[in-house]
């Protein structure tokens, strides 16, 4: 079953890649999208006894081949399947196989669509072997594998050079990541004498005062390389500082945008540190490096998110904050309140980005919010889909009740578990997810004003014809919208309700710190409806702003321009990276190309010494007569040469 669930999707990528042409895009289409809808299915029947029995008592392991023998490395490609695994396998496919229905109707104008579901395939499987690897190998071949369909579907419209330079911009910027998650690698193999997985485990004890001499300093081994694989984490789920890629990313089609957000590439580093909890569990530095960058990334990102414009890159804001949420989970040793939130996440995102991507194909591919307005009547049911989506990931709900969507009781989990960390880190952590809260509810809802309410501001041949996607694309929605309200209540006590039940459901597979579980649900009642107090003031906020004074956001941009600048241009980010790296990489390569190969390479070495050492060489050749008897006398006049030699140096005297 397990072997299904992960190479069904490729046989569906060789399928429509290699033979598209000839079976047609249609074939290609349905092809793809059933064998991802029975790896969605043979992953649910996985998942629901181990969510709702004893968890999974014992790691399956299906041993595929033997891989690589070198020396003592002996790895072999096995799929590991436990309750990490379990809900990964049941997120990536579930999504995925809704995106490539969704997809059939998205782009059912594109004449490369065998292609596109190819590369969404493609994806999925890459994905898939990620999560089910049983070494870090494996699971490097995955993450790689991300990468690169990540690069081909970003830049699927390859004639737009928007997309062309987003694509380049995402796979350059996880580079800068990967190398560290390499190194990672290498000194896990190095410090743990393993990367199969359960055996570095088995060594962490060992090894946890091992130092080593960098730059006159002692590290500790283990911290180093639990620092390097969160570079790793970094670059893949678009932390602080690597996080540039990410909003670049909606150059591709939008569906394409809620695979990468919600289901696969993004939730890789959230993972991957849940798989490694040992070792950066092992680290109190490393795991306070996680925390700190997890609560600046979720500050950060919702306040660029609050005067973006594009429909798409708004949710992509909200993407890279809630992956903060995730990440301080992690720093804070709550690794099971950090996958509660990825698999809640995975639900109402893709909700929200194929809603928009229903928006879109109403308005005739139309992105700006400014162009919208007034569209709850043209596209009711679209309209519904996205407050539901809005509702999970605002986190609206009652603390203490079992009422609430689905973001509401993930996200409080988290918000709970940084305020348990208790100290100035966790501190930071708490106030700095609140206040993302409040931003994310108030960038939500103005999302929600901007499009669907008021009078439109769009032109008015595209608002004319603005009508309802077809059920191809909306009954996909239907089935993220149920989990975006259930998924948080149904599946609360795995993840985060008492500490038996995490076991149980977790055994063999992260890391349970029962204190923190314990301290997180004896906070203080306002530390639990902190959360929700900012979400009613952000929704408040918007509404006040969009409904009721329309005209006051242009007056405080037009007041204030100098942080309306600084978030709309998302911090200079981009700007400075251009002045700290692009431009001194491209003089590098002018002066490497102006001056090394064209003028020291090209002119003085081979049009200036090549050329002389040609001409020298020609005229040698002029010699090469092909008759024997030059042949002989050049030997003649080269003996006498050398006898005449020899006497004149008196050897012969």
């Amino acid at each position: 079953m397990v072997e299904a669930i992960v190479f069904l999707p490729l046989v569906g990528a060789l399928i429509a890649g290699l033979l598209g042409h000839k079976i047609g895009d249609r074939a290609s289409e349905i092809i793809t999208s059933s064998l991802l809808v029975i790896s969605a299915i043979l992953s649910w029947i996985i998942f629901f006894p181990i969510a709702f029995g004893n968890g999974a008592e014992e790691v399956i392991k299906v041993e595929i081949m033997r891989w690589i023998e070198v020396g003592d490395l002996d790895l072999r490609w096995v799929l590991r399947v436990d309750s990490l695994t379990a809900v990964m396998l049941v997120v990536v496919s579930s999504v995925s196989s809704l995106v490539h229905i969704y997809s059939i109707g998205y782009m059912a104008d594109d004449p490369s669509r065998s292609r596109f579901f190819a590369y969404l395939s493609l994806f999925t499987f890459a994905m898939l072997m990620l999560v089910t690897a049983d070494n870090l190998l494996q699971l490097f071949f995955g993450w790689e594998g991300v990468g690169l369909a990540s690069y081909l579907l970003i830049g699927f419209w390859y004639k737009r050079p928007s997309a062309n330079a987003a694509a380049i911009k995402a796979f350059i910027v996880n580079r800068v990541g990967d190398f560290g998650f390499a190194l990672g690698i290498f000194a896990t193999f190095v410090l743990l004498g393993s990367i199969d997985i359960d055996m570095a485990f088995s060594a962490i004890e060992g090894a946890k005062n091992i130092s080593i001499s960098f730059l006159g300093a002692e590290l500790n081994a283990l911290t180093l390389a639990a620092l390097l694989l969160f570079m790793g984490a970094m670059g893949k789920s678009a932390q602080f500082l690597l996080h540039t890629w990410l909003p670049d990313a909606m150059e591709g089609p939008t569906p394409v945008s809620a695979l990468i957000h919600a289901a696969t590439m993004v939730t890789a580093g959230v993972f991957m540190v849940a798989r490694l909890s040992p070792i950066f569990d092992a680290s109190t530095f490393a795991m306070s490096v996680v925390l700190v960058v997890g609560a600046i990334t979720a500050f950060f990102a919702a306040t660029i998110g609050l005067v973006q414009n594009d429909i798409k890159r708004v949710i992509a804001y909200s993407t890279c904050s809630q992956l903060g949420y995730m990440f301080v989970a992690l720093g804070a040793g709550a690794y099971s309140a950090g996958i509660y939130h990825l698999f809640t996440h995975a639900f109402f995102k893709a909700l929200l980005f194929l809603g928009a991507g229903s928006v879109i194909h109403a308005m005739h591919h139309e992105q700006d919010m400014r162009k919208m307005g007034g569209l709850r009547k043209k596209i009711p049911i679209t309209y519904i889909m996205m407050i539901i989506g809005t509702l999970a990931l605002t986190g609206v709900g009652i603390p203490g009740t079992s009422f609430g969507f689905a973001g509401f009781f993930s996200k409080d989990s988290i918000i709970e578990a940084a305020y348990a960390v208790g100290g100035p880190l966790g501190n930071f952590a708490f106030w700095s997810l609140v206040l993302a809260a409040l931003f994310t509810s108030f960038y939500s809802w103005r999302l929600i004003h901007m499009t669907f309410h008021g009078s439109t501001r769009a032109e008015q041949h595209n608002y004319e014809k603005a009508h309802e996607s077809p059920n191809i694309m909306l009954v996909p929605l239907y089935f993220l919208a149920i989990g975006s309200i259930f998924a948080g209540v149904l599946f609360y006590d795995q993840f985060f309700g008492k500490e038996k039940y995490i076991e149980a459901f977790f055994a063999n597979s992260i890391i349970i710190v029962g204190h923190i579980i314990e301290a997180a649900h004896n906070a203080p009642t306002w530390v639990k409806w902190s959360a929700t107090f900012a979400m009613l003031l952000g929704f408040v906020s918007a509404y006040w702003m969009y409904i009721l004074q329309p005209s006051l956001p242009a007056r405080l941009a037009k007041a204030m321009p100098i942080p309306y600048q600084f978030l709309l241009n998302k911090w200079y980010f981009d700007e400075l990276y251009d002045v700290i790296f692009v431009k001194p990489t491209i003089r590098l390569g002018n002066f490497l190309w102006k001056k090394m190969d064209d003028k020291l390479i090209d002119n003085m070495i081979i049009e200036g010494l090549g050329r002389k050492v040609q001409l020298v060489t020609a005229k040698f050749v002029k010699l090469q007569s092909g008759y024997l008897y030059h042949y002989a006398f050049a030997m003649l006049i080269g003996i006498a040469a050398l006898l005449t030699w020899e006497v004149v140096a008196g050897g012969l005297l």
